[in-house]
């Protein structure tokens, strides 16, 4: 927030820059943690992990119903929620209104009185914030609480090509998280 809405330096390049920085700072902190652990890849904390990977109690009592779409954890469920939520703000909301202002014109939004850096700086922590939940689901969930060196790589970037392919809607990012989840899934089975 700092670097891009107060200093005004360029979005990319910084963004750029603090990815570089975490994935180097991470390998960094991931493989001292592994030395100490005595191994090739970490997986410390596997009752946490397993607690995050634990399905709702009652997806088995609906056959395949709850295999399809309840036996998920509960990082899954509340990515959907968070997601529904924000799109249900930024559309319908005055705040969302205010938001989408001073994302497409921050001098009109200055000129009716909404302070725009105080929008800027609340979306970047917020969005921050659910960046880290998706990368603590990753790691916890998809990964079975074990870390590797650059193990959210790939995905990062594919988080990055989502959001180009979403055009900035809440909507479509969720249907884009579909269409690439299914397609990574489908990739397995050829």
């Amino acid at each position: 927030c700092f670097l891009t809405i107060t200093l005004k330096t360029n979005q990319n390049v910084t963004g750029l820059a603090l990815t570089t920085f975490g994935v180097g700072i991470s390998n960094f902190i991931g493989s001292i943690i592994n030395q100490k652990m005595g191994g090739t890849g970490i997986a410390a904390f596997p009752e946490i992990g397993k607690a995050y990977r634990t399905p709702l109690p009652f997806a088995e009592d609906l056959g395949i119903v709850g295999d399809l779409f309840l036996s998920y954890g509960f990082m899954t469920y509340l990515a959907i929620v968070i997601a529904l939520i924000v799109s249900f703000v930024i559309t319908k909301t005055r705040v969302g209104l205010n938001l989408r202002s001073v994302g497409e014109a921050p001098a009109t939004a200055d000129a009716a009185g909404i302070n725009v850096n105080r929008y800027k700086y609340v979306a970047t922590c917020l969005g921050g914030v659910i960046s880290g939940l998706g990368g603590l689901y990753y790691v916890m969930d998809f990964a079975a609480a074990n870390w590797q060196n650059n193990i959210l790589d790939q995905f990062g970037w594919l988080s990055v090509a989502l959001v180009i392919f979403a055009v900035w809607k809440p909507n479509m990012a969720i249907i884009g998280s579909i269409i690439f989840g299914a397609l990574y899934v489908v990739g397995s089975f050829l």
